[in-house]
């Protein structure tokens, strides 16, 4: 499914093989979900000239702090689009230096939704990713409640699967699987 003809598919690359995949994949976003700091550089860089905006997982990248320092670290030396993190406090430091973020949720029960409707208020990130997926029910009514860009991720294995999370109101989804990256 696309709209407005964008591929609505967030590439999440958690293995140094799907970098190149998703540097030539049509995806126009790249979420670094496993990095390693000595890297980063070239991974972003090769991710940049393909035309692909990256958004770093500063929860997972190896060797790098999570603090105010890693935050301006990533933007200024690697001029990175955005970054997620589960952390409200992450999502802060990522705003002070005018990146996009995005508040990374998971719904385990409704008590963990509450607490991310809190998070999502107190911390105003760009967009917010709700995993798993796999819960129609859930992506309509938090859709409804939240007034901010909707990804969900996490469990998805086919088509049917994508289509029915963005029917039921995701913006976007973030996948791990390439072949879904075309």
């Amino acid at each position: 499914m696309k709209r407005d003809g964008e591929l609505p598919v967030i590439a999440s690359v958690t293995k140094d093989e799907q970098i190149a995949v998703a540097a030539a994949s049509r995806v126009r976003r790249v979420n670094l979900l496993a990095a390693n700091i000595v890297h980063l550089d070239d991974v972003v860089r090769r991710l940049k000239e393909a035309g692909k905006q990256v958004f770093v997982h500063v929860d997972m990248i190896s060797g790098l702090g999570r603090d105010l320092s890693a935050v301006q670290y990533l933007a200024e030396t690697f001029r990175i689009d955005g970054i997620l993190s589960t952390k409200s406090q992450m999502i802060s430091f990522g705003k002070q230096f005018n990146l996009k973020t995005i508040q990374r949720v998971f719904a385990i029960d409704s008590s963990a939704l509450e607490t991310a409707g809190k998070m999502i208020a107190s911390g105003s990130p760009d967009e917010v990713e709700l995993m798993p997926a796999l819960m129609p029910r859930v992506i309509r009514e938090m859709k409804a409640k939240w007034s901010k860009p909707l990804i969900v991720g996490g469990l998805i294995r086919t088509q049917e699967e994508i289509d029915t999370a963005l029917e039921a109101g995701a913006d976007y989804v973030s996948v791990g699987n390439p072949k879904f990256w075309q």
